[in-house]
């Protein structure tokens, strides 16, 4: 990292800090420490750093809400960049178009849509996130995804390159898109006229039925698997393995959603993550399905 260090010294990557505890920034509140990282505060700003990041061959990192991600304690290595400026955090709707940041809140997102009377990703509300990282994830329910709504994505490459890819571009698949090889800026997505009142009482009696479904009280909680194709749930095959409620150090497997572990104040990453082994073998062994992380690992 001594080519970074002096980029650093030379005032090339302006706002680096070093160590930076990630933890602070993550829904979990554990793992280490960023060797670098960054807040940018322009687009220009954030294309010099991946361009740098590229001739010195530093891995980058973007951070987003860090609702879905578990650092481990060794720390993230190279460059971590977190979009807090409200630069990449603003929400314009003109007619039926929404355009929102990276860094805009899924949920300020959708609430906005909805009192302006734009219809189709209301059934989204409730799911923990920026735009950024909902967009990489394709971000979704049973009734549909973030990326059906999607009109254009704007983006920068690692060679600092800033570009406009239409929906024609990108592909959308389950909690996955073809968006990783670059920097998503922004979105623009064309959304649908509806009755605003309508809509929000729609809003409102899906987010009263999400937080049901999700873990209530103070601990933090994180949703680990994503749902196979076979068309039962990751918490339905978890439940099947007898493991709600399963404890491994500070980590606990939800009662009320066995895809949720619960972390309590005395928990630890490697109790996440031998509890998530665990999770994984028993439902093999039970149901002979693999499950798949949805919860994101640095």
């Amino acid at each position: 990292m001594d080519k970074l260090n002096n980029s650093v010294r030379q005032d090339i990557f302006r706002g680096v800090r070093c160590n930076v505890p990630l933890a602070m920034y993550t829904r979990l509140q554990l793992g280490g420490s960023a060797e670098f990282f960054s807040e940018p505060e322009s687009e220009s700003d954030l294309a010099a750093l991946l361009k740098q990041c590229r001739i010195n061959k530093i891995p980058v990192h973007i951070l987003g809400a860090g609702s879905n991600l578990l650092v481990l304690e060794t720390g993230v290595t190279g460059l971590t960049i977190r979009f807090s400026n409200p630069i990449f955090c603003g929400i314009t709707i003109e007619e039926q178009r929404v355009i929102a940041g990276a860094g805009a809140k899924l949920g300020q997102v959708i609430t906005q849509s909805v009192l302006q009377g734009l219809g189709g990703i209301e059934d989204l509300i409730g799911i923990p996130g920026n735009m950024g990282g909902s967009l990489l994830g394709n971000a979704g329910t049973n009734s549909g995804d973030l990326g059906q709504w999607v009109e254009s994505v704007r983006v920068v490459d690692i060679n600092g390159e800033i570009s406009v890819l239409s929906k024609n571009e990108i592909s959308f698949g389950y909690r996955s898109s073809s968006l990783d090889d670059v920097v998503i800026l922004s979105a623009t997505l064309r959304l649908e006229k509806e009755n605003p009142v309508e809509l929000a009482k729609r809003m409102q009696k899906l987010w009263i039925v999400r937080k049901t479904q999700q873990p209530g009280g103070e601990l933090a909680s994180v949703y680990v698997f994503k749902n196979p194709a076979t068309g039962t749930s990751a918490s339905d095959l978890i439940e099947q393995a007898g493991l709600k409620g399963t404890r491994i150090g500070g980590a606990v497997v939800s009662e009320r959603n066995a895809n949720f572990i619960m972390v309590e104040p005395e928990g630890t990453t490697e109790d996440v993550l031998r509890l998530i082994r665990l999770v994984q073998e028993q439902v093999e062994i039970v149901t002979e399905i693999k499950l798949e992380l949805s919860l994101e690992i640095w």
